[in-house]
């Protein structure tokens, strides 16, 4: 006996022990040694992280597409794994040893930092596999990976060296993000732009003639970075600006510092923002670094990896300069105390021409939460440029396509634009460079120390002592060899050979230049070929309201907490529920709930089919069905099949769940067993008719059980085991094959049983939109129907009565007056509400409502077409806006349908 309620608490953990005793998931299973491959690599999460809203929702995609194609016959590989992530890793290990009052990193050295690390690992990382498992994730746990596992490691060091040999990999001095609490070079994808209430300082830099005597005339620049000034190396107007054309080419004496800098033409000074002219500074701001190169100016660094001004001994700096005493002595301050010193003394010398309230965006480390620094070193770059050319031409070529499509723009314009790609981090956890240097700065490329060796003792004639680059690589250079290297690449693995190339990618937008364009890169020139045909790339999971989770809005949902109170397949089914292909998701616990509900309504639907006698017959064949309903239902779950298999190839997630839905609460819930309950529990049933009712509800809840499973795995496997208990050679359904209910459709049980539903749905609709009592019978008038129409209605008779909750149901030619009319499948139904409403009141009524919703999809369009308002408010009241008017439109329709029905006789 079934218990009376699912609680996924007490089984989630039990059906997670049965798949993984199975080995349930893993690839490569005897029984499928013929069957096509089917290959989905994890995107890895990082060794620090725990499940949070994003990773649900991306691996629960991931996870509905593996079950569905292992439904399907084929031998699927979901390999899974973890990024070693390294600067979060590094800090989170600082910061333990911190808590614990341990010698910091640098006290103890590297190689025992770095061990402290792998034990850390060891002890607590990785948890959030685990908790994919709570979700459900059907990875092959067997063939777990890490970044830096050894056969992974050999991967990345081979592709450095390679790279390097062919020209592609090389050293230069660069801007790059610098954090200056971690001291490293970070990526973009770990800079956040914050707004920030600053200011925009106007300064007056004096015009010099050739001899260096000022000539009277000043330029004033203004700049949301004083300190930096000390770093200029020019000053840019636009070509066409004719306040300054005449100044071009000439010369002003830069103040504090005493150098002499040139007023170039450059079109990135716009006319239009704080004076016109720009001071540039190319060492510590990236448009200014292009503006240096295209005007052959200088570089002057002004500060030291730790933000501070760096002026005392600075040859750069000192060059060519007269500094004042007074901009010495700002040696060694942080810089924002500099940036205070410095309008200090501009104001002081009369400098300082005016000072304006600014909100700008100002970049900070994501983990160090500093203000990030464009700054200038000596970093490892890859020259992408070429690799990004085959990867474009792998999308031209269709050998990779873009879902939902438009990112396929995307992916051009990035990848079109392309600069070389800084892969050196200052860190120590992390792949360590494969290069070592003589004494005299010549550099030695290799996968290990003794090849470098021999490398320098050819070059030197003799052995010759040689130090490592202490820098590591950016975690994502690792994470671009991940379809390949997790498979065994640079060796011939049959892994390789029958799982590579993948076939879907499913990741967040927000990475589809950092790590998608990068494995397309890699995989293409190392393997020759593209390591994915498709690439999914979902959106962002916002609050109910439309709002970005984070931290310190308060308004973060916790996914294990889901799980913990509803159970995994109610979150799954949302949030396949919701994805709909490039919208983000608004998540609503509300509608989790709903969706728990959904789970109960299946489960007390199994208990009704148990306690009704309905149990699987091995003999059963859906073919031979005779019964009107039975084959009606049989007819409804092949149409349900047919379209969450077409939803599904066509990565629709959420349209795939809408039909499932459908099909479970709708159709076999509401109708079916609805339908069902006179011949399950009658008397004086034919035992034929009832034997065949019960072995058919008993099918259609296994088809049930298959169709869910993708999404709700736990619950379905639980009513799988209990259903199909006398039957233990069948084993898991998540081995099992996915419905096949072709040949089953049957016209004229649809047309026979569908039309009693269409009837009693309009009844339904009618009555609710013409506010007929809840508890009052009505009469029905058949008008002009057809002699086929007549049969079907009296042979239907007492189930209309039922459940229409009619008082009769009489034939007629024409309709009565006052009477509501039906369009039920080409047949005309009346409902004679004179007496029972006030139809002319209705018709006010719901002509008023008409008013209102066509004045509110009036006001959003206004908005929506207003080009300011959509530039200006933040997206997701954009988005809001245009899903109210969605929803006025959708309830628009129903007002004016309802209008239609009531006739003006």
């Amino acid at each position: 006996m079934m218990d009376k309620t699912f609680e996924p608490a007490s089984v989630e953990a039990r059906i997670s022990a049965a798949w993984a005793e199975a080995d349930a998931f893993r690839a490569g299973r005897p029984e499928r040694a013929g069957a096509p491959p089917y290959c989905i690599v994890i995107p890895p999460p990082n060794v620090t992280g725990s499940l949070h809203m994003g990773h649900a929702l991306n691996n629960t995609l991931q996870d509905v597409l593996c079950r569905f194609e292992r439904m399907r016959g084929k031998d699927v590989l979901w390999q899974p794994g973890t990024d070693h992530a390294g600067i979060a890793t590094q800090m989170v290990v600082e910061r333990r040893m911190m808590e614990r009052q341990e010698p910091g990193r640098r006290e103890i050295g590297r190689a025992a930092f770095v061990e402290k690390v792998w034990t850390w690992k060891a002890e607590s990382g990785g948890a959030i596999v685990n908790q994919l498992k709570r979700l459900g994730a059907s990875c092959d746990w067997s063939r777990e990976r890490f970044t830096m596992d050894e056969g992974l490691s050999r991967a990345v060091l081979k592709t450095f060296v390679d790279l390097h040999r062919q020209g592609l990999i090389y050293r230069d001095k660069r801007l790059v993000n610098w954090d200056p609490k971690f001291q490293t070079a970070i990526s973009d994808l770990e800079v956040q732009q914050i707004e920030t209430k600053g200011h925009l300082w106007h300064f007056d830099y004096p015009v010099v003639d050739e001899t260096g005597a000022e000539t009277g005339e000043i330029i004033t620049v203004a700049t949301t970075r004083p300190e930096t000034m000390l770093g200029d190396t020019g000053i840019a107007v636009h070509p066409e600006d004719a306040r300054y054309t005449a100044l071009v080419g000439k010369l002003v004496r830069l103040p504090l510092v005493g150098r002499l800098i040139p007023i170039v033409a450059d079109e990135y000074s716009d006319p239009e923002k704080g004076t016109g002219a720009v001071k540039i500074t190319p060492a510590h701001d990236f448009n200014d670094f292009d503006v240096g190169r295209r005007r052959n100016l200088g570089v002057i660094n002004i500060l030291d990896p730790e933000g501070r001004m760096l002026l005392d001994g600075n040859a750069a700096f000192l060059a060519d300069a007269s500094p004042e005493p007074e901009a010495l002595a700002l040696h060694g301050l942080d810089r924002a105390q500099a940036r205070k010193e410095v309008v200090a003394l501009m104001e002081a010398r009369g400098r300082l021409r005016a000072i304006e309230p600014n909100t700008h965006a100002v970049p900070h480390g994501d983990r160090s939460g500093v203000v990030i620094e464009p700054y200038l070193t000596d970093q490892w770059y890859v020259n992408v440029k070429p690799l990004a050319e085959r990867a474009l031409q792998a999308v031209r070529d269709g050998q990779t396509k873009f879902v939902p499509e438009n990112y396929e723009k995307i992916f051009f314009q990035w990848l079109t634009n392309i600069e070389p790609w800084c892969i050196s981090r200052q860190l120590w956890w992390g792949h360590q460079i494969p290069v070592w240097y003589d004494d005299e700065g010549g550099i030695f490329v290799a996968e290990s120390e003794a090849e470098a060796l021999a490398l320098a003792a050819a070059k030197h004639g003799k052995p010759v002592t040689l130090t490592r680059d202490e820098d590591v690589l950016d975690t994502w250079f690792s994470s671009a060899l991940w379809p390949f290297s997790t498979l065994g690449w640079p060796d011939s693995t049959p892994e390789l050979a029958r799982f590579y190339p993948t076939n879907a990618l499913v990741t967040g937008k927000d990475i589809l230049f950092f790590w998608v364009a990068r494995m397309m890169m890699m995989g293409l020139h190392l393997t020759d070929r593209a390591p994915f045909d498709t690439v999914y790339l979902h959106t962002l999971v916002r609050d109910a309201s439309g709002a970005k989770m984070s931290k310190s809005k308060g308004n973060v949902v916790d996914p294990l907490e889901l799980i913990d109170q509803v159970g995994a397949d109610a979150l799954r089914f949302t949030l396949c529920a919701l994805a709909v292909q490039g919208r983000d998701i608004k998540l609503s616990t509300d509608r989790v709930q709903g969706y728990r509900n959904f789970a109960t309504k299946l489960w007390n639907a199994a208990r009704f089919a148990e306690l009704n006698g309905c149990q699987l017959d091995p003999a059963y064949d859906p073919r031979a069905i005779t019964g009107a309903i039975n084959r009606w239902a049989l007819t409804e779950a092949a149409r349900a099949v047919g379209e969450v298999t077409a939803a599904l190839e066509a990565y629709r997630f959420n349209d795939a769940a809408s039909a499932a839905y459908r099909f479970v609460w709708n159709i076999f819930c509401d109708w079916y067993l609805e339908l069902a309950k006179p011949v399950l529990q009658g008397e004086g049933v034919d035992p034929a008719v009832r034997a065949e009712t019960q072995a058919t509800v008993a099918f259609l809840i296994d088809q049930v059980a298959k169709l869910l499973h993708p999404f709700m795995p736990f619950l379905t496997e639980e009513l799988w085991a209990i259903k199909g208990a006398a039957l233990p050679e069948r084993g898991l359904l998540t081995l099992a094959a996915w419905p096949d209910l072709a040949g089953l459709a049957d016209a004229g049980a649809e047309a026979e049983v569908g039309f009693v539903v269409d009837l009693v749905t309009q009844v339904r609709s009618a009555r609710s939109e013409t506010s007929v009592p809840a508890a009052a019978q009505i009469p029905l008038v058949m008008v002009a129907a057809s002699p086929e129409v007549r049969a079907r209605v009296e042979a239907w008779r007492d189930t209309l009565l039922r459940l229409a909750r009619l008082s009769e149901i009489t034939f007629s030619e024409t309709p009565p007056k006052n009477s509501v009319q039906l369009l039920v499948r080409g047949s005309v139904a009346a409902l004679p509400l004179e007496g029972i409403v006030d139809l002319a009141a209705e018709v006010a009524r719901l002509k008023k409502e008409q008013g209102k919703a066509q004045g509110e999809i009036k006001k959003i369009d206004a908005k929506l077409g207003n080009a300011d308002f959509v530039a200006r408010a933040p997206e997701e009241i954009i988005e809001e806006n245009r899903e109210r008017r969605e929803a006025e439109a959708a309830r628009l329709v129903k007002i004016e349908e309802a209008l239609a029905r009531l006739s003006g006789d």
